[in-house]
């Protein structure tokens, strides 16, 4: 007999407050927002803690992927806390529609939900592949259109922050005006406008010259890039925070961003039809949503670089970075995108990397850990230390493993160091410490 479960109705627009577990926090809260100017109440959570993914653990089977029971967590331990009316509270969760178990947490959810007694809470679906039909976000132009900008200005002002917070001479700048082209952002797409491509240039451009202007001093510094699965790769609660322990290892932080996870899940059904057969339409789809996305990837590539930011490559030149390394066929979870973001970050002197997976993520295993020894093989260079995260595996342990990958990158960089400055006697002269930390910066 087919399960029944409650269904979000339009209805439900005006009376439920929509809870939405925070995977991307920057991007997420700008989604948010735009899910406020159609018309619903929503609130991203921050709920964390260890109770999270002890509820997850105990209303989930423990061999599901750790990103399931952290989020299936969240989401109880928001409805364990007495701060919603349950008779008005729905929950919304993402399906990429993939291989992945990802697709199936929405069933884990609502199982989990009449466990725990709260089975009367509706689910929607947030995905862009026709899933739940009747019980998923409506996808308009105007939404669709409001999300790409969400992940457009999320990446951006992530981007930013990580490149400046590091170098900056007063502390805690970079996370000020971080926090307010969020708001500002937030705002206009409330009220339904700063989501065209007009709007979107101008205000980036705005954006990157602003963080441009905050006071640095740019020495060198430890350059460490994160990947792995989403969910763990973005989320503080997923991944123990680990872009705020890199800062307290005085590290600069690559976070590949959102985006190019959207791109790569537009790419793959053509690459799709192209190996097994279709249709030219099939062949050639992908192409005109990556055309419409590439206009404003230029944009932000641009602002970066024109301010003098490490701007990521373009969607079309990564995808070259495969080539002898894994076939695009390896589509998976993150796929063949896992290692390309690798390789992308080895050659753009981010050679030291965390893989973070959740434990027994086979996609993330084969395609993260098990291309390690390839990537060592083309890039001497490359200092990757793959992190599994799960419910078992401890913060200090994982911690202590990233810092052993550190003190290999800081010897590395003290050894540059020592030979630019040897370089400079040579040539007949001392260079001075800044002069010297100016050429590290342009050598990395």
């Amino acid at each position: 007999m087919e399960m029944q479960y409650p269904i979000f109705t339009e209805d439900m627009k005006k009376t439920h407050t929509i809870l939405i577990p925070n995977m991307a926090p920057v991007q997420f809260r700008i989604l948010a927002a735009a899910m406020e100017f159609k018309g619903y109440k929503v609130e991203l959570l921050g709920n964390c803690g260890s109770q999270v993914s002890e509820l997850g653990l105990k209303y989930v089977h423990n061999d599901t992927c750790y990103p399931a029971l952290l989020v299936i967590g969240q989401l109880l331990d928001a409805l364990n806390s007495g701060k919603y009316d349950l008779e008005h509270t729905a929950l919304i969760i993402t399906q990429t529609g993939g291989g992945c178990r990802a697709s199936n947490y929405i069933f884990l959810l609502r199982k989990a939900l009449e466990k725990a007694g709260y089975g009367s809470i509706p689910v929607l679906s947030l995905n862009f592949s026709g899933l739940e039909k009747g019980n998923s976000l409506p996808m308009d132009l105007t939404f669709i259109r409001m999300a790409l900008a969400a992940i457009y200005y999320g990446d951006l002002l992530v981007t930013l922050k990580a490149q400046t917070a590091p170098y900056e001479t007063h502390p805690g700048d970079a996370l000020a005006l971080q926090e307010k082209w969020l708001d500002e952002i937030c705002g206009w797409i409330r009220q339904g406008r700063g989501f065209s491509q007009k709007e979107m240039k101008a205000a980036m451009l705005r954006i990157a010259a602003e963080f441009a202007a905050i006071p640095v001093r740019r020495v060198p510094k430890v350059k460490v890039g994160v990947v792995g699965e989403i969910y763990v790769k973005y989320s503080p609660l997923g991944n123990n925070d680990l872009e705020e322990f890199l800062a307290t290892q005085d590290c600069e932080v690559n976070l590949p961003g959102l985006m190019g996870f959207v791109q790569y899940c537009a790419y793959n059904p053509s690459e799709t039809a192209r190996l097994y057969g279709g249709s030219f339409l099939e062949k050639h789809v992908s192409d005109l949503i990556l055309a419409y996305i590439g206009t404003m990837e230029k944009v932000i590539i641009k602002a970066l670089r024109d301010n003098g930011y490490h701007a990521p490559l373009p969607f079309s030149e990564l995808t070259k970075l495969t080539e002898g390394l894994i076939s695009k066929g390896d589509k998976m979870g993150e796929g063949w995108l896992l290692t390309a973001e690798m390789a992308e970050l080895i050659r753009a002197g981010y050679e030291n990397i965390i893989c973070a997976q959740p434990f027994g993520c086979l996609p993330n295993h084969i395609c993260g850990k098990g291309m390690i020894n390839k990537l060592r093989e083309l890039y001497p260079e490359a200092n990757i230390t793959p992190i599994d995260y799960d419910p078992s595996a401890t913060r200090v342990n994982q911690e202590n493993r990233i810092k052993l990958m550190l003190a290999v990158a800081r010897e590395r960089l003290a050894e540059r160091a020592s030979l630019a400055e040897s370089a400079a006697r040579e040539s007949g002269r001392e260079a001075p410490a800044s002069e010297a930390a100016e050429r590290e910066e342009a050598a990395v």
